[in-house]
């Protein structure tokens, strides 16, 4: 039996590079301000820069949500990997005190 950790799936790199790119429009999108720094199209009677920056939350919680649950198979692939338990273990505190 070999020591190696089993490497099923994609790699704990392509994942965190996986979870970059999704995160990439929530962050970049917003700092783009000549992108959305208008009034028109209006959508209801709002100028498109109102109803943009509600789509731009929409999006990045569309984008945050996957990002989060890539990121934690990625955390456990690599705690395995280095021979920790896939979850970190809590201190329980000590009698009279807060844990160290």
């Amino acid at each position: 039996m070999s020591d190696v950790p089993d490497r099923a799936g994609p790699s704990s790199a392509g994942r965190w590079a996986l979870i970059y790119v999704l995160l990439t429009p929530a962050v970049a999108l917003p700092l783009w301000v000549s992108l959305y720094d208008r009034e028109d199209p209006t959508l209801f009677g709002f100028p498109f820069y109102y109803w943009f920056q509600f789509a731009l939350i929409v999006i990045a919680v569309a984008l945050t949500i996957p990002a989060y649950l890539l990121a934690r198979g990625a955390d456990r692939a690599d705690r395995r990997a280095h021979g920790l338990p896939p979850e970190p273990t809590r201190q329980q505190p000590q009698e009279g005190g807060e844990p160290r």
